[in-house]
């Protein structure tokens, strides 16, 4: 048992008490929640390592560090602990993201070594609801994606990851993990759009993140020539009816605090402020 307040790479066996820290901000969290949940704390099954913060033996902190480095429920003893960790280790993620107040906290420490960032997104808001919207009629266009229209999908996908992260989505590798991604939603029934007559996509989301207690909205898109046009709104109705109904009582996401058309939307819908995630892009 560790009696020292130290910190390290968490193996399998301390999965329960690692579930214990998740467990304690279940919507924030729902995101590495989830895949610890799929994975356990194997790093290679979990795609990283998970880093562990005991305080008189008892694990307090985490933090994720894989294509992103995610710190939770991290106290600033622990972030410092952590950031410690990360420079030894180098840079291996392609973005620092979580609450806003432990991640702008890490990123100081690191940024002498791994700086400048391409981007920093220091306020994001993170929303959530646990009701279907009580103003907004669900769009009934709005269905589940089918897994023969995977093809038909993608181009949508990608145009949104590109706007919303500055990067294409098919840079490195052309695009196979990002599609597999992607297709992994689809076969869940995850995936969401509407489609024009043309059969071109109109409006799209993705229920990213799920476990028993929240699952996180993310990916939504509307095609640029719709914009504007109140479409927006009812596809988000839509798919926050399919996710509170069908897969968790709590629905989340969080938003860029530039984006006010999306803000407005969300809060149309019903979903409401809580707190704030910070990312930073490499």
């Amino acid at each position: 048992m560790l009696t020292q307040t130290t910190s390290r790479v968490l193996e399998p066996s301390d999965l329960d008490a690692a579930l214990a820290v998740l467990d304690r901000e279940p919507v924030a969290n729902a995101f590495v929640t989830a895949r610890v949940r799929i994975a356990g704390l194997d790093p290679w099954r979990l795609g990283g390592e998970m880093w562990g913060w005991y305080e008189g033996g008892v694990l307090t902190s985490l933090c994720y560090a894989g294509a992103n480095l995610v710190p939770i429920c991290a106290t600033p003893r622990a972030v410092r602990a952590f950031a410690d960790r990360a420079r030894r280790a180098g840079r291996r993620c392609s973005s620092i993201v979580g609450p806003a107040e432990p991640t702008a906290a890490l990123w100081r420490l690191l940024e002498p070594q791994w700086g400048p960032a391409r981007e920093v997104r220091a306020h994001q808001p993170l929303m959530v609801t646990d009701r279907p919207s009580e103003h907004i009629a669900p769009d009934p266009y709005v269905r589940r994606v089918r897994k023969d229209e995977l093809e038909t999908v993608m181009p949508a996908c990608v145009a949104m990851f590109t706007e919303e992260v500055g990067v294409s989505p098919l840079a490195g590798d052309g695009g196979l993990l990002y599609q597999a991604r992607v297709a992994e939603l689809v076969g869940a029934g995850r995936a969401f759009a509407r489609f024009g007559i043309d059969g071109k996509v109109v409006f799209k989301a993705e229920i990213g993140a799920v476990t028993d207690r929240a699952c996180q909205i993310q990916g939504v898109w509307v095609a640029p020539e719709h914009r504007g046009r109140g479409v927006a709104a009812p596809g988000m109705a839509a798919v926050l009816r399919y996710a509170l109904t069908e897969i968790a009582p709590v629905a989340s996401l969080y938003v860029n605090d530039f984006n006010t058309p999306a803000r407005r939307t969300y809060e149309r819908v019903g979903f409401q402020e809580v707190g704030a995630f910070m990312s930073v892009l490499f």
